[in-house]
């Protein structure tokens, strides 16, 4: 695994921590309309930073984690972009129907933050384990 330096690993962590930031004020009613822009730009830090941390060794089982891992960092930017559509009403004239609109889009974005959420979990866990019964350093 590709170590990230000193100032990759300030704004990885930055953007866990902007998303939590993000995703409870929003989830609490709180400025809302600032809370998911919070969200989304601790959702772009935290995906770069990770994106960056590539595998190039020939392990079947770490390059699968790491494809489940951009999948569950690609979940945390969509439900950011939902976050947004909650606040801002983004794709409400797309649907002629409200009731359309409230069955497909509104508040999902709760079902992609915990997708993303258990796939990361179970990633960090298993890419753990894989690295250190090889004996891989991070």
């Amino acid at each position: 695994m590709r170590q990230l330096n000193k100032w990759q690993s300030v704004l990885f962590l930055a953007g866990g921590a902007l998303m939590v930031i993000g995703a409870g004020c929003f989830a609490l009613m709180w400025q809302q309309q600032i809370c998911c822009w919070v969200f989304i730009l601790g959702a772009l830090m935290f995906t770069t930073m990770q994106l960056l941390q590539s595998y190039e060794g020939s392990d079947i089982t770490i390059k699968r984690l790491k494809r489940i891992q951009g999948l569950a960092d690609l979940l945390f930017v969509m439900a950011g972009i939902l976050m947004a559509d909650h606040a801002y009403g983004f794709f409400r004239p797309l649907f002629s129907n409200p009731l359309d609109y409230m069955n497909y889009v509104f508040n999902k974005w709760v079902v992609l933050l915990l997708l993303a959420a258990i796939l990361e979990v179970y990633t960090v866990h298993r890419l753990d384990h894989e690295l250190s019964k090889k004996n891989i350093k991070e």
